[in-house]
């Protein structure tokens, strides 16, 4: 613990309204923190997750953003089973950008529980413990004597009990213990439980504030005509009409930074959205659109399947692939493609900032809070502290709302009108300028034994590098992800095996979808996984089964095989087997077709087995699980974003079209139980999908499914 002079004392409580503090959090330090709220109740942060005032009332801090995947649950359900009390009665908060509190608060490879849970449960049972031996000083009695439950600390042999109010101050002044003993996941009241989520009511009665909703005295609305074709510049342009219309009042350039290009726009500020919308209807812009290519889909996949001819960069290798491959007779080659995705979350992209007094705030739908302080801080020539970042929730994020571009085009337009300002995306805007989804290419190369093993294994991806497109980016660097999806047992399984990459630069901008490049790397891999089990004549899940040298696999096949009922497949169905791995978390899923009256494919069934070791919410999960399964879906049979003359072609739900209710198939969901470090559970659910499917479309008609998107209805 720290001390304070008087001197401090009195300067930090003129400057955030603390009656005192005790300590501090800095690199995972725990702190206790004393001070008085707007009601002038006295409360102590005992860490930067937890806080209790005086009368016992427990508020949790979320550091992750919530954008449906559940984190508003999960990471209070964490800290309220150690800390012993009941979640129904907690407050949750989102707590601001500052990573040397929170560490890193980016929501994004599914990483807020499987990062951050072990710091969660010593934390809150760090708080626990230090409640307990206050109670146990004032009582004069050995700390043994004394356990907590229910906000309480409650001494055994005389029943006489506090609860944390009564404790708060005196817990804040001592030494946090070194060591803490966590329960037993059998000792669980609370984690892996399907508690209701706590954010639900709010956002079924109104009460949540998403990006939107936030209001601000004199706030003004901006939209943003921008270059369509990504890297073009502001020629000149006609705003005469524009200011004609009643309540536009600024009509301003502005450039913003996306990745090693700024993209350049036109802002309609006014007092009200659709004034500004109304306003940039009648705006007129000239485009400089020299200097770039203007690129439409079919030149995209032709360089792209030109590259897989080319030497690649090595990305993972082991054995000597080719010379096995070159020189069995026993081999198959294959050539897979993968579309290019808007994102397409249900909220558009939207950001509030103020500009003031040499600093901004910002509120809004917001991925990585202290990613926005870390990109703005140099554009904006401001320190971090002076770049105030607060999240609101989120309507879907998929790894668009990670990016930083608008919350950096809603700073420099308020820095610029001075005046506090909502920017607003519209349908079309967001499904337009990206960043996108990268379309991919895929060659793949196997062989195998007489006995039907994988003896070599090559997969070549072709597409667009994400990391390519920073400044002074090094272009030979290979795709980090480029094996992202594949089994890490197969990699010790198959003696030899070659994963390189080639990659396509090319003006669009692309960036992380949901599962990343795992999305689109697992319909490549795990089809022509199938593809290979047909050329041994074995079972597809028998010929994976083979190749599965770790029990934790084997029992993710079984219970595959088990809850799917594999083994009693009847005809006229067809079932499809695909088993991928990401962010720390194995997914298995079985897809059932059959045909309907007229012949077309329908899909009857899917089940999905998902082994993300130490879990929270079993409910949270399976909801996750099937929307990840409806996303790759979409992504399958449904939508795909076009590019004509360097411009996005699909502009709205009419032509980027989402699945419906009634094209989703029953989902069945099984999580796994083991003692396993915890894994990603937002994300792994949706890469086994496609291949799945497309498995079980061979295995009804033999007909093979290398392309996507593709029609149920043409095959």
């Amino acid at each position: 613990m720290s001390t304070l002079s008087r001197r401090n004392f009195i300067k930090l409580s003129s400057l955030t309204g603390a009656a005192l503090t005790l300590g501090f959090y800095s690199h995972g330090k725990e702190t206790s923190i004393l001070k008085m709220d707007t009601a002038g109740n006295l409360g102590v942060d005992l860490n930067a997750w937890i806080s209790i005032d005086t009368s016992g009332k427990v508020t949790i801090t979320n550091h992750r953003a919530e954008m449906g995947q559940g984190s508003f649950q999960s990471v209070p359900q964490i800290i309220a089973e150690e800390l012993e009390v009941d979640l129904n009665s907690v407050n949750i908060v989102f707590a601001q950008g500052n990573s040397a509190k929170y560490g890193s608060q980016i929501t994004g490879g599914s990483s807020t529980i499987r990062g951050t849970y072990k710091k969660l449960l010593n934390l809150s049972a760090t708080a626990r413990e230090m409640l307990i031996e206050a109670a146990a000083n004032k009582w004069k009695v050995p700390h043994g004597e004394c356990y907590a439950e229910n906000g309480h600390v409650i001494h055994k042999p005389s029943g006489k009990k506090f609860h944390y109010g009564e404790l708060v101050q005196e817990a804040s002044k001592l030494t946090p213990p070194k060591h803490v003993k966590l329960k037993l996941p059998e000792e669980y009241k609370i984690i892996r439980k399907p508690i209701p989520r706590q954010d639900t009511p709010s956002k079924t009665n109104g009460k949540a504030i998403f990006g939107m909703d936030k209001r601000l005295p004199g706030m003004l609305y901006a939209v943003v005509e921008r270059n369509p074709r990504f890297q073009g510049k502001v020629k000149s342009f006609d705003d005469t009409e524009t200011k004609k219309v009643p309540g536009v009042k600024y009509v301003i350039p502005v450039k913003t930074s996306v990745f090693a290009t700024f993209r350049e726009g036109v802002a309609v500020v006014a007092d009200s959205l659709w004034a500004a919308m109304q306003g940039r209807k009648v705006l007129k812009v000239e485009w400089d659109d020299t200097g770039f290519e203007h690129l439409n889909t079919e030149q995209l996949y032709t360089r792209m399947n030109e590259s897989l001819k080319s030497p690649g960069l090595s990305i993972r290798t082991q054995g000597n692939a080719k010379g096995i491959f070159d020189k069995s007779d026993n081999k198959l080659e294959a050539v897979y493609e993968t579309p290019y995705e808007s994102h397409s979350c249900m909220e558009p992209v939207n950001c509030t900032a103020h500009y003031h007094d040499d600093m901004v705030e910002i509120w809004g739908p917001i991925q990585g809070p202290d990613w926005v302080q870390d990109f703005l801080s140099p554009l904006l020539n401001l320190p971090k502290e002076k770049i105030v970042v607060n999240m609101t929730f989120l309507g879907g994020g998929f790894g668009r709302k990670a990016f930083m571009d608008y919350p950096h085009e809603a700073a420099i337009i308020s820095k610029e009108i001075k005046a506090p300002v909502q920017v607003v995306w519209t349908r079309e805007d967001d499904t337009t300028q990206g960043p996108f989804r990268p379309g991919m290419v895929y060659g793949c190369k196997g062989s195998l034994s007489k006995e039907g093993s994988i003896t070599s294994y090559a997969l070549r991806t072709a597409g667009q590098n994400m990391d390519h497109q920073w400044l002074n980016a090094n272009k030979e660097a290979y795709n980090n992800s480029g094996s992202e999806g594949f089994l890490e047992t197969y990699f010790r399984s198959i003696p030899n095996y070659d994963f390189s990459d080639s990659p396509l630069d090319v003006p669009i901008p692309v960036m992380w979808w949901r599962s990343v490049y795992a999305s689109t790397n697992a319909f490549a891999m795990e089809s022509f996984m199938d593809e290979l089990a047909a050329k041994a004549g074995k079972d597809p899940l028998e010929f994976r089964r083979q190749h599965l040298h770790d029990e934790r696999y084997q029992a993710l096949a079984n219970k595959l095989e088990e809850v799917s009922g594999w083994k009693n497949r009847k005809k006229n169905e067809g079932y499809g087997v695909a088993i991928t791995e990401c962010f720390s978390t194995i997914v298995g899923e079985v897809v059932k077709v059959s045909k309907k009256s007229d012949g077309k494919i329908k899909i009857d069934k899917v089940w999905a087995v998902m082994d993300c070791g130490w879990y929270v919410n079993p409910d949270i999960i399976r909801a996750q699980v099937e929307g990840s399964i409806v996303m790759g879906l979409g992504a399958a049979v449904t939508h795909a974003t076009h590019f004509n003359d360097g411009k996005a072609v699909e502009q709205n739900f009419n032509t980027y079209k989402m699945p419906r209710i009634i094209d989703t198939p029953e989902i069945e969901v099984h999580i796994m139980d083991n003692e396993e470090k915890a894994g990603g559970v937002g994300e792994p659910s949706l890469p086994p999908f496609a291949p799945a499917l497309t498995n079980a479309i061979f295995d009804l008609t033999g007909k093979r499914v290398r392309k996507l998107p593709f029609s149920l209805d043409a095959v």
